[in-house]
């Protein structure tokens, strides 16, 4: 027995999940994950409603996406479409002062999940006129998610998992390092992207088997609001997965891989690390 707690204790010290839980609890994983959300509703909404009926294409407007990345079907996705039905006069109804409120939810959106990324590796805050980061991975955040959804009938099976998994972890990892200005390795995020990939699915299949039934009976018994609670929800559970993919990607880093590499000199033009 003696023997078997001292093994138990020695591959506790050894996996070193304590560090990982208080750098959660410093971090205010749980706090962070509701700001994305809100944040997430205000700016991601009403951006992928414009784009969505901007396109040429179709492809089902802004509940579209949604349902595609909560992995809702059959009574659930019609339930979450009509209450998410955007017109495609959207783009004309849309005002300089709407466009103009919804640059500023955008960029603050990207500054939060900077700040976030810098608070994980323990980085100074970057300077004002970062803020072009901001608005570029927001960009490219847009970009992700339409491809995500232009697949969706144009790829099935094995051959779309592939490409979704590639594609997003393809993201994850260049956004990391490209909102922290380059100031960590490569290598060093790549953990943290898998582990936010491995967690978006983990959260796609819970999705599936809650989410679906939920939004049904949230519907009967709240209308438009509980629908719109549902998807809030999901919204948390996805700002805690990228938030705590890269806290374990910096965990496994620090613990596990290369305990004494993880920052990172500039390497190009693109990546060089402006002064505070």
């Amino acid at each position: 027995m003696k023997r078997l707690r001292r093994g138990l204790h020695r591959a506790w010290e050894w996996l070193r999940v304590q560090a990982l839980f208080e750098h959660g609890r410093e971090l205010e994983l749980m706090h962070r994950a509701m700001g994305f959300a809100t944040l997430a509703l205000v700016t991601l909404a009403p951006l992928l409603i414009v784009v969505a009926a901007a396109d040429p294409l179709a492809r089902g407007g802004f509940a579209s996406w949604l349902t595609d990345g909560m992995g809702l079907s059959g009574r659930s996705a019609h339930v979450l479409t009509d209450v998410i039905s955007p017109p495609r006069k959207v783009i004309g109804a849309t005002s300089v002062w709407g466009g103009v409120l919804l640059a500023v939810f955008g960029v603050a959106f990207g500054g939060s999940v900077q700040n976030a990324y810098e608070r994980i590796w323990g980085l100074a805050a970057g300077p004002w006129h970062r803020v072009w980061r901001q608005a570029t991975w927001l960009v490219v955040l847009t970009g992700y998610l339409y491809q995500e959804v232009a697949t969706k009938e144009a790829l099935h099976g094995g051959q779309r998992i592939a490409l979704s998994t590639a594609s997003a972890v393809l993201f994850f990892w260049w956004g990391q390092r490209f909102l922290l200005g380059g100031q960590v390795h490569w290598r060093s995020l790549l953990p943290g992207a898998l582990a936010t990939v491995i967690g978006l699915a983990g959260l796609r299949a819970f999705s599936y088997l809650v989410f679906t039934p939920l939004i049904v009976t949230n519907a009967l018994s709240y209308g438009a609001v509980g629908t719109v609670l549902v998807v809030e929800s999901w919204l948390i559970g996805v700002g805690f997965v990228i938030y705590g993919g890269a806290l374990f990607g910096r965990w496994f880093t620090e613990h596990h891989w290369m305990p004494s590499h993880h920052r990172d000199e500039p390497d190009g033009p693109g990546d060089e690390e402006e002064p505070a």
